[in-house]
C-alpha cells in the first residue's frame, strides 16, 4: 500500500490529505493549478518536510512526524519524471539511462528499453530527440534505478496530441511489464482516464473524490499518527 496522511499549512493554503492506494498499477492525481498537486508531489519525493502526518510505501515509513522519521530523497526509492525530461545534454541516451542504473544490460534494462521503444535512439543525444522521445528517455532513466514508486509530474502536457497519445500508451506498456507502481499527476481528465487504474481528485489541498477498483486495504500502517484538525472543519 501507499499510505499518505498529511497536514501541511503554507500561508493561506493547507494540504490536508488522507490517501490509501495499492502499490500497483497507475494512480492518477488530478486537480487544477493551485490544488496542491505539486506540494503533495514534493512531500512524497522528500523535497518538502510536511508539518505533521506520515507517508509509508509497502509498509516502509518514509516520513512520520510522531516518530521523527524523514527519509532523505535519495534513500526513498522514489523515481521522478517532470514535464521537462531534464536529460544530460552531453550524454547519449544510453549514457543517460546508465546514470544511476542498478544493473546495465540486465533483463530489466532491456525490458524498459523495449517497452519505451528506445532501442534505435541509444546512440543519440537529447538535442536530436523529439519532445516525446526525450520524455520516454527520461521515464526510462528514472526506471533504471528500479524505484519502489515512480512519480510522473505532467510528463506529456507539453506534447502535441499524437505524441501525447503514443507516450501515454508506452507508459502503460512499461508499467505493465516492469510492475513499478506509478502516480501520474495531471490537470487533464482525458489523460488520466486513458492511462490510470484509479483516480484521486485534489481541490484546495483536500481530496474531493477517490475512485479505486481495488478492494480497500486490510491494514493501515499510518493511522496511529494524529493529524491536526483546523477549527471549524
Amino acid at each position: 500500500m501507499i499510505e499518505v496522511h498529511l497536514h501541511h499549512p503554507r500561508g493561506d493554503f493547507c494540504l490536508d490529505v488522507d490517501i490509501s492506494v495499492p502499490a500497483q498499477g497507475i494512480t492518477g492525481l488530478i486537480g487544477r493549478s493551485g490544488s496542491g498537486k505539486s506540494t503533495l508531489f514534493s512531500c512524497l519525493a522528500g523535497h518538502i518536510r510536511p508539518t505533521a502526518g506520515c507517508i509509508s510505501l509497502r509498509g516502509r515509513s518514509l516520513y512520520n512526524s510522531e516518530l521523527g522519521i524523514n527519509v532523505p530523497p535519495a534513500q526513498r526509492g522514489v523515481g521522478l519524471v517532470f514535464q521537462d525530461g531534464l536529460l544530460f545534454p552531453h550524454m547519449t541516451v544510453a549514457r543517460n539511462l546508465a546514470y544511476g542504473a542498478r544493473n546495465v544490460g540486465t533483463d530489466f534494462w532491456n525490458e524498459v528499453i523495449s517497452a519505451l521503444d528506445l532501442g534505435h535512439l541509444l546512440g543519440a543525444r537529447p538535442g536530436r530527440l523529439s519532445g516525446g522521445e526525450r520524455q520516454r528517455a527520461a521515464i526510462a532513466r528514472a526506471l533504471m534505478a528500479e524505484p519502489d514508486l515512480l512519480l510522473l509530474d505532467e510528463p506529456v502536457s507539453a506534447l502535441d496530441p499524437d505524441l501525447k497519445g503514443r507516450t501515454l500508451d508506452l507508459i502503460a506498456r512499461v508499467q505493465d511489464r516492469t510492475r513499478v507502481p506509478m502516480i501520474f499527476i495531471s490537470h487533464a481528465p482525458e489523460e488520466v482516464r486513458r492511462l490510470c487504474d484509479r483516480v484521486i481528485t485534489l481541490s484546495d489541498g483536500r481530496i474531493t473524490t477517490q475512485g479505486d477498483r481495488t478492494p480497500p486495504p486490510v491494514r493501515d500502517t499510518c493511522r496511529a499518527v494524529p493529524i491536526p484538525v483546523r477549527m471549524g472543519q
